[in-house]
């Protein structure tokens, strides 16, 4: 029988209410607060206690405090991106972000959806779905990438948008729900 973090790996539902998960999140407050609570001078771009959390952390990472995750294990970080202050990143699957992309203030990131039957919901059911964002990417101030996502390179995602489909490599997108705009020449 599979453990739930198994389950939550294979993106099958799963109970998010589980001590296994528990002590994976736990340790990863432990880590987003170490580099909260650091000073500058001392954190550098990334505190490397949560760099050695994620996934992959690329060469120049920047990670401006606050910043919240849920697993950090999940997280898979290419060269040179910039997530701005209050970034949160709910990786309960993986999250691929790619080289140069940049977040502006706020942006969530979610990979849990969770259960639409209200029975299921009330004991912690979920799924996890990955978001995968590609290179150059520039992600605007409050945007919401919802789960199971993906992000083609050089796309735009303006301010305060809700991603609820995946972006078309090269598009800008806005609004709730997110849709495309004619790019001006």
């Amino acid at each position: 029988m599979a453990t739930e973090r198994e389950k939550m790996q294979a993106g099958q539902m799963y109970c998010c209410v589980d001590d296994e998960l528990d002590a994976l999140r736990q340790r990863a407050y432990a880590a987003v607060h170490c580099h909260n609570t650091m000073h500058p001078s001392e954190r550098g771009d990334i505190a490397p206690v949560l760099k050695a959390l994620f996934g992959k952390a690329g060469e120049g990472v920047r990670l401006e405090a606050p910043f919240h995750c849920a697993y950090g294990i999940n997280l898979f970080l290419e060269r040179r991106v910039y997530l701005n202050v209050g970034c949160v990143i709910l990786d309960t699957a993986p999250v691929r972000i790619g080289a140069g992309t940049m977040f502006g203030p706020n942006v969530h990131i979610y990979c849990a959806e969770h259960s639409k039957d209200a029975a299921e919901r009330a004991a912690g059911l979920e799924i996890a779905k990955p978001v995968t964002i590609g290179d150059n990417v520039w992600i605007g101030g409050g945007a919401i990438v919802l789960p199971g996502i993906t992000i083609g390179d050089n796309a735009i995602i303006g301010a305060g948008s809700v991603v609820t489909r995946d972006v078309a490599t090269g598009s800008t997108v806005v609004g709730n729900p997110a849709r495309a705009i004619e790019q001006q020449a």
